[in-house]
């Protein structure tokens, strides 16, 4: 098998496992009493490919994910938030990586903040109103716990898991 195959066969089982992933999460409520609040497990698969396969690669894996995840579990709007959310939480990953001034567990905790944020820039586009703002610190600290959860989990898997 060629270098190009076996990088197209990795990527669809990561996106795969991301989507499993997310679907896991949607059947095993979280009783914290936040709406919109996750755990975010499925982030665990894209901050681990950032790592071991590049930006690119984890981008498409993030994309694809975020589409089916989408087009098979939600409605077009909440695709519209997740885009968002995830488009703004990729890209500051990956510049605080590239920085190297952080670690997996900052770039997760960044991820995690900024999914957040960039979800809740777009509810006040759409309903038109920034009284949603008062949400944010609540969010922000939601996305701190989270985003580190899953970057100690990343962690762990990144230990054990060798680059491909």
């Amino acid at each position: 098998m060629d270098k190009k195959t076996k990088r197209l066969a990795l990527l669809g089982l990561l996106t795969a496992l991301a989507l499993i992933a997310g679907y896991v999460e949607l059947l095993i409520p979280i009783p914290i009493g936040i709406p919109g609040v996750k755990l975010g497990l499925a982030n665990l698969i894209v901050v681990w490919a950032l790592y071991a396969l590049g930006a690119r690669d984890a981008m498409t894996v993030n994309i694809i994910r975020i589409i089916l995840s989408g087009f098979l579990f939600s409605s077009l709007s909440m695709l519209l938030y997740s885009l968002a959310g995830a488009a703004l939480s990729f890209l500051c990953m990956y510049l605080a990586k590239r920085s190297g001034a952080f670690d997996i567990y900052g770039v997760s905790v960044i991820g995690g903040i900024m999914h957040n944020i960039g979800q809740l820039l777009v509810a006040m586009l759409v309903l038109e109103s920034v009284n949603l703002l008062y949400y944010g610190p609540v969010l922000l600290i939601a996305g701190l716990v989270t985003g580190l959860l899953i970057g100690v989990v990343t962690a762990e898997v990144k230990k054990r898991v060798p680059h491909v």
